[in-house]
C-alpha cells in the first residue's frame, strides 16, 4: 500500500459522510460545519467538513443542498462573495430571513437531527460512535492512570 493512501480513504469516506449529513437537512433548516462534522463522527473537524462540501462537484453538487451549512454565526462564509449571494439567495428561497448584517436566526433555524437519524448517518462507518469523554475523568484514558 502506498504511503497516505489510508489516509486518503479516510478523507474520502468522511466526505462522504458529510454529504450524507447534508442530504439529511430538511429544506427551511440549516447546519453548522461544526454540527456537519459531528453528526459524521469527527467532532471539531468543522474545517474539514467544509473542506468536503468546498470539494463539491457534479453530478453531487446538484444533489447535496451545499447551501443549508453555515456558520457557527450564522452567516454564510465563503471567502467569494458570488457563491455567498448564491447561498444567500437560495436560503432565502426556502423561506430562512437574513438581519440586516447578514445573519440568520441559528436558534430558530438549526436542523436538530433526533438520535436516531444520527445513528442512521453514522451505520457503516466502522467506528464504535462512542462519545468522547475529554477531561471529564470518566474516559478509558482516566482509568489508565
Amino acid at each position: 500500500m502506498k504511503r497516505g493512501a489510508g489516509r486518503r480513504q479516510e478523507k474520502q469516506s468522511f466526505a462522504e459522510l458529510v454529504y450524507r449529513v447534508v442530504r439529511s437537512v430538511p429544506r427551511g433548516r440549516v447546519v453548522t460545519y461544526g454540527q456537519v462534522a459531528a453528526l459524521a463522527g469527527r467532532p471539531g473537524a468543522a474545517r474539514a467538513a467544509g473542506t468536503a462540501l468546498g470539494a463539491l462537484e457534479r453530478p453531487l453538487l446538484d444533489i447535496v443542498p451545499w447551501h443549508r451549512v453555515i456558520n457557527s454565526s450564522g452567516r454564510t462564509s465563503h471567502r467569494d462573495r458570488f457563491r455567498a449571494e448564491i447561498q444567500r439567495e437560495m436560503l432565502e428561497s426556502e423561506g430562512i430571513r437574513f438581519d440586516a448584517r447578514g445573519k440568520l436566526d441559528l436558534a430558530q433555524r438549526r436542523w436538530n437531527a433526533s438520535v436516531q437519524r444520527r445513528k442512521q448517518m453514522t451505520l457503516g462507518t466502522g467506528r464504535m460512535n462512542k462519545p468522547v469523554h475529554r477531561g471529564s475523568g470518566t474516559g478509558p484514558a482516566s482509568r489508565k492512570r
